[in-house]
């Protein structure tokens, strides 16, 4: 009997994209399978590992607003530049006050703009840092920065650092979801695993600016083959990965694993039928204004019961550079009730004190008027907050000065908002590193530090 010639894995995967017939299939699994001594049996590169030290928060929501808000509009209340609305700021500048009114909420006093009634009334709950900054007021820079901590070269997101390190509780579903993303400033690379191994990627779910009612995962589902002779081909592979060692086909491999159990799991996971009518209405869903983005909240929330690790949620556009009021106003009525209502959610069914809720844009705005009637980019100092995962709530951290204009009290850069994401997640930020290239790389780089006070006692 003639030994027939092994096939290399990427000359296996052509072959069986373009339609292997059955026969001929269960003729190459069985020598496969013949071939090993045993099956390999390799530990899937998103199982569940231990952090470096006891966490406070077992996984993330990351609210995203594209476009940077104003902060002096939202949570950064400053009377004085209200004072001084029209008045001259520099030598070509008029200051702009806020068109809404601030109130101190809940029994903690933050203050919160007329914007949020509903998050409003989650005040205790939010851990705002007042005095956030980057290094860049533009859009292509910002944005990278803060999803990866760097903008000179493309890094792994940190939705990927989080998978990186400690892997997911479901091995059915992605242990790193997007939802909604940008295709703008980064696009795919915001939510990417760059030189980290493919399997820490985002998977996405639809793309922002698009009904979320129809979207889904892509490429889940193989309708060439059933479900069998899918199992038999995953099997033969696998069994060939014990003996051909090609490294840039590993990814592949993995993703046709995970979308085999998908299947099954995340239709259902996404099929917000069982939910109850008061649920629904909660979260704004079926209401013109709210129902894309309360979507969105709804399923992180399933996510998170389903044990995924890291869910960013996608909204823009918060670059209101004219327009101010009715823009500003457009992109809060479509969030808030949403977002309040996931807090609300996640606190009455007891995840939200082991779930990370983070709030931010790439940068904030400026007190002076640009184009008569918007902000321009601020990177100096801008809000974002926190809420559940071991943060302290109803407490406001840093300041600016008294027109918003510059952090200085306590300045807190994106860098120490990484540190201090991961270290909520019990990762030393200075620990988590991947050797690439010749040395190890993390995501806060060379940078960082954990902002203890908003850490909750």
């Amino acid at each position: 009997m003639t030994t027939p010639m092994p096939l290399s894995r990427r000359h296996l995967l052509q072959t069986l994209s373009c339609g292997f017939g059955y026969t001929a299939f269960a003729s190459l699994a069985a020598e496969a399978a013949r071939a090993a001594d045993k099956p390999q049996v390799e530990q899937s590169p998103t199982a569940p590992r231990p952090s470096h030290f006891p966490a406070r928060a077992k996984r993330v929501i990351f609210l995203f607003m594209r476009g940077g808000p104003s902060q002096m509009d939202t949570f950064d209340y400053k009377p004085e530049l209200n004072k001084n609305h029209g008045k001259e700021y520099g030598k070509k500048d008029t200051l702009f006050g806020s068109p809404w009114k601030f109130k101190q909420r809940g029994e903690s006093g933050l203050w919160v703009s007329d914007l949020f009634p509903h998050l409003a009334q989650c005040a205790d709950d939010l851990c705002v840092i007042r005095s956030m900054q980057t290094d860049s007021s533009a859009h292509p820079l910002a944005m990278p920065q803060m999803h990866t901590g760097s903008f000179q070269f493309t890094r792994p997101s940190i939705g990927s650092w989080v998978l990186y390190g400690l892997g997911t509780e479901n091995q059915d579903l992605p242990g790193f979801i997007t939802i909604n993303p940008s295709r703008v400033f980064g696009g795919p690379a915001n939510f990417g695993s760059a030189f980290l191994p493919a399997a820490y990627q985002g998977a996405r779910i639809g793309w922002e600016g698009r009904s979320l009612k129809d979207a889904s995962f892509q490429n889940m589902r193989n309708e060439k083959l059933p479900r069998g002779v899918q199992r038999a081909q995953l099997d033969m592979l696998q069994n060939l990965n014990a003996s051909y060692d090609e490294s840039s086909v590993e990814g592949l491999i993995d993703s046709f694993e995970l979308g085999a159990r998908m299947q099954d799991v995340a239709p259902k996971v996404m099929d917000l039928s069982d939910e109850s009518r008061e649920t629904l209405k909660m979260y704004g869903v079926d209401e013109k204004q709210t129902d894309n983005f309360g979507r969105q909240c709804l399923l992180a929330r399933r996510f998170v019961e389903a044990g995924v690790r890291f869910i960013e949620l996608g909204h823009g556009s918060w670059d209101h550079h004219r327009n101010l009021e009715s823009g500003l106003k457009r992109t809060c009525g479509a969030t808030d009730q949403p977002i309040a209502a996931l807090l609300k959610d996640l606190k009455q069914r007891g995840l939200l004190d082991e779930t990370l809720v983070v709030w931010a844009g790439e940068f904030g705005r400026l007190p002076q008027v640009q184009y008569e009637t918007g902000r321009g980019h601020n990177a100096d100092g801008f809000t974002v907050w926190m809420a559940g995962g071991g943060t302290r709530g109803g407490y406001a951290h840093g300041a600016t000065d008294e027109f918003g204009r510059k952090a200085v009290a306590d300045p807190v850069h994106l860098h120490d908002l990484h540190a201090t994401m991961l270290h909520l997640l019990g990762l030393d930020h200075e620990q988590l590193t991947y050797r690439y290239g010749g040395r190890d790389f993390r995501l806060t780089d060379v940078h960082g530090k954990v902002v203890s006070p908003i850490i909750a006692s």
